[in-house]
Formats: structure tokens, C-alpha cells, sequence
């Protein structure tokens, strides 16, 4: 009996201690919020996870008010809409191919996945699916200069409106994993250290690259582009 006291008062003790962390913890983050000196002050600081449980999300994107995720499973495709990042709301969605990516522009939102799927909506409620010129798998979508452009397996799209789409020569047979606007300039890369830009999304020009590493995606932003991918490659330009 005693050894059961003492092993429960020990208990007790570690119990009380995780809660004074914790609180004195959650006080720290929430102080000084609109003081700016802070750690964990500024957005992307801290975290908070929201409604865990969906289907695996691949993508995320921003416009007209709402953020909008997509993804799914292996049988089907999920879409959640948000106005401010902690309440979700699933939408109905017309395919049940996989959704690898999405974006916005021109008042439209864009999505593409597996099967050459092709989804756009206006509000990101209601969406409509489009013919796609390829059945192949489409991994990463971007919007600049007036023109869509989605990348994939063996696949460069382009579009105007969102609604008709025009796929194009690529100059490598690699699979694509993801596509950025900026500076003028469109930037694709995919497996093997593939590096293709265009200017307008219809004529692309394959870049040297120093690594033969697949990339996952790419962005831009500050003047630089920005590539990543396996074994933790990160590549920019300029």
C-alpha cells in the first residue's frame, strides 16, 4: 500500500507540472499578440490544427475570400472550402479522381488530379468538371499572364478561361510535379531535376539543372523562384 501511495502521489505531481506548462505556455502565445516583439507572435509562428480527419489534402489555394483544399483517396476526390482557415465545410465534388492541385485567378477557381480531371468553380461551392485533352495524371496547376496552366504526367495544358483546354508539346517526357507564375515567366519542374519555363505557357524551353533529384513542387515569390523535392533538394533561381 505504501509503495502504491508513493507511486500515485509521484502521478499527481508530473500531472500538475504538464499542466502549469501547458498553461503557462498558452499564456505566452496569447500575450502581446499586437506588440510584435514576441516569438510566436506573427502569423506562421504558430499552429493550430483544425478538424483533423479529412482525406489526405494535397493542395491549397486563396481567392476571392476563401481558401479552398482539395485531395482524396483512392476512389474519390475531396473538397473543402474555408473564409477564414479554422471552419471547413466539404463541397460536393462531380469526379471522383484524386485532386493533386488547385489555384485561382481571373475570378475562377482551378482544380486538377488523377485521370486528367479538370474541376473550376467560381465561388468554390458549386463546381463544374471540364474535358481534358489527356487521361494522364495532372499534378500541379498555375495561374499568370491571363493563362491556366496545368502540369502532369507527359501532360502541359494551357487555358484562357478555365474551360477550354489546349494541351501542348513539352520537350521532356518526364512527369511534371507542379508549375509557378512569376516575373513574367512560367516555371515546371518534375522528376529526374526537370526544369522547363515558357513565357506564355505554350512554347517551353527545357533548363540545365544542377541536380537529377525529382521535385515535388515550386513556387514564387520576392524576385526568386523556388524549387524543392526529394532528399530535401532546394533549388532557386535567380
Amino acid at each position: 500500500m505504501k509503495r502504491l501511495g508513493f507511486y500515485g502521489v509521484r502521478f499527481l505531481v508530473v500531472l500538475l507540472l504538464a499542466l502549469a506548462v501547458y498553461n503557462n505556455s498558452g499564456r505566452a502565445t496569447g500575450e502581446g499578440g499586437g506588440s510584435g516583439g514576441g516569438s510566436g507572435s506573427g502569423a506562421g509562428t504558430t499552429w493550430t490544427l483544425r478538424i483533423p480527419g479529412f482525406n489526405e489534402l494535397s493542395s491549397v489555394t486563396y481567392g476571392n475570400g476563401l481558401f479552398v483544399a482539395v485531395g482524396g483517396s483512392y476512389s474519390s476526390s475531396t473538397i473543402h472550402i474555408s473564409s477564414n482557415g479554422a471552419t471547413w465545410t466539404e463541397q460536393t465534388s462531380p469526379t471522383s479522381n484524386y485532386l493533386n492541385g488547385v489555384t485561382y485567378g481571373n475570378g475562377l477557381f482551378v482544380a486538377v488530379g488523377y485521370g486528367g480531371a479538370i474541376l473550376t468553380s467560381r465561388d468554390g461551392v458549386n463546381w463544374t468538371e471540364r474535358t481534358s485533352p489527356t487521361d494522364n495524371s495532372l499534378s500541379g496547376v498555375a495561374y499568370g499572364n491571363g493563362t491556366f496552366v496545368a502540369v502532369g504526367l507527359d501532360a502541359i495544358l494551357t487555358s484562357r478561361d478555365g474551360v477550354r483546354w489546349t494541351k501542348r508539346t513539352s520537350p521532356t517526357s518526364e512527369w511534371l510535379k507542379g508549375v509557378a507564375y512569376g516575373n513574367g515567366t512560367f516555371v515546371a519542374v518534375g522528376w529526374n531535376g526537370t526544369i522547363l519555363t515558357s513565357p506564355d505557357g505554350m512554347s517551353w524551353t527545357e533548363q540545365a539543372s544542377p541536380t537529377s533529384d525529382d521535385f515535388n513542387g515550386v513556387t514564387y515569390g520576392n524576385g526568386t523562384f523556388v524549387a524543392v523535392g526529394k532528399d530535401g533538394t532546394i533549388l532557386t533561381s535567380p
